[in-house]
């Protein structure tokens, strides 16, 4: 059997599957069917299995051959927004972007990520042949080589289509423990992660106002947070040339330093307020505690807008560790009566001291009263004690007001439920 193309005046010609015969010692050939209507690619494939190209395809025994579908969907995922692109088609460069897919579908070290390539259509996918991990960690480097260039080919394509370059920029950090000792950022600092004694690294990560990653950077694991922002600056002045935007970053990002910086750099920035610069605006004058409310309040001093509400589940919050805190005062207070009457030649005094120095330590001494009567701890509640702080305080701060709110819807259940069990403690509070 053949595939005939008879050519046909004005017309496509017609595409026919035929046979050869013989007859009376003649070759004739007759028609068996007419594929003018196939796909072209149907009759390419028809043609090449009826010359034998697919002879060796048909094997006795079926193989299992490397996974395709998972490198294939991340590398489309890569290719359309813009990684492949970046990172160049030279093999370092697959590599570098295979070192991305592997670590988002396996997750694992560069040893591990040799072994696991042994099962993917690597070379199909990437067109990368074999590799071990010393070629990754070539990649690695030429990684942090090219590191720049790469963040501003993906930020012109960012661009391109946004068609406006982004205002509003995010910013915050981040650590990763090591397990290791041999690093060249490893350090001792603020440990996110609850690993005490593993050296870390800090990461920062700047986005755009939807939090897609613009730039990343890695700094000494003893590195504060504040002094990140620079290099962000740097970041956003030198590599991307941004003339107008909007820093934002927490109440522990953006301090006196890093606020210098932007303004310098005539930036605008936001972020929150700290405890400290909450009591001096009240000292001052430029706030007052009726403006913490559930509408939003706004406020300028000094080209500064200050952006004021009050925060429900702060105040819930609050609540919670204040009715702890008062919890646990009375339960070491129970413990300490219950010691000096079954050991008598203990010292009240003593006991009374350290219950003292306790709630001076946890910043609620304001709030009650504690006495000496018959060797016992008398702990009291005074119901007027929360308006005689208030009257202590010229401008108390939210904290504290939120304190004494909490105190006051604390009193009852904690004088109802423990109070009166004990006669060593009472309570004057109003039930």
């Amino acid at each position: 059997m053949y595939i005939a193309r008879v050519p046909n005046r004005s017309s496509p010609p017609a595409i026919l599957l035929r046979e050869s015969f013989r007859q009376d010692g003649k070759v004739k050939s007759r028609t068996l069917a007419n594929l003018t209507s196939w796909p072209p690619e149907r009759i390419q494939a028809l043609d090449r299995a009826l010359h034998g190209d697919f002879d060796q395809a048909a094997l006795s025994e079926p193989t299992v051959g490397p996974v395709f579908g998972l490198l294939y969907a991340l590398k489309q995922v890569a290719d359309q927004i813009g990684l492949s692109q970046a990172l160049g088609s030279r093999q370092i460069g697959k590599l570098g972007l295979f070192l991305v897919l592997a670590r988002i579908a396996h997750q694992g070290s560069r040893l591990s990520a040799v072994r696991w390539a042994e099962g993917q259509a690597v070379a199909e996918v990437l067109g990368v042949s074999q590799f071990d991990e010393d070629d990754l960690y070539d990649a690695l480097d030429d990684l942090a080589e090219r590191q720049e260039t790469i963040e501003q080919a993906l930020y012109r394509r960012y661009r391109q289509q946004q068609q406006a370059p982004p205002r509003l920029f995010l910013y915050d950090v981040t650590s990763s423990y090591l397990e290791g000792e041999h690093n060249e950022l490893g350090a001792f600092g603020y440990n996110r992660d609850g690993k005490r004694g593993k050296l870390q690294i800090v990461i920062g990560l700047l986005t755009d106002e939807q939090g897609e990653p613009l730039a990343v950077r890695v700094f000494e694991g003893n590195r504060g947070d504040p002094t990140t922002v620079l290099d962000q600056i740097k970041i956003l002045r030198e590599q991307f040339r941004a003339t107008e935007l909007i820093f934002v970053g927490d109440r522990g990002m953006v301090k006196s330093t890093a606020r210098q910086a932007l303004e310098q750099e005539q930036f605008h920035y936001i972020t929150a307020l700290t405890d400290p610069q909450i009591r001096r605006l009240l000292g001052e004058g430029v706030l007052q505690l009726p403006l913490f409310s559930e509408a939003i309040c706004e406020v300028e001093h000094e080209q500064r807008r200050y952006v004021l509400r009050r925060n429900e589940s702060e105040a819930v919050r609050v609540q919670h560790r204040l009715t702890d805190k008062l919890d646990k005062l009375a339960a070491r207070i129970q413990a300490r009566n219950r010691k000096v009457q079954e050991q008598p030649r203990r010292k009240p005094e003593a006991g009374l001291e350290k219950i003292q120095r306790w709630a001076e330590r946890h910043k609620i001494q304001e709030l009650i009263q504690l006495r000496l009567e018959e060797g016992q701890i008398l702990l009291h509640y005074p119901a007027e004690k929360t308006g005689q702080v208030v009257t202590k305080l010229p401008h108390p701060n939210p904290a504290q007001r939120k304190i004494l709110q909490a105190l006051q819807a604390s009193l009852p259940r904690i004088a109802g439920s423990q109070l009166q069990d004990r006669h060593p403690l009472h309570s004057t509070a109003n039930q």
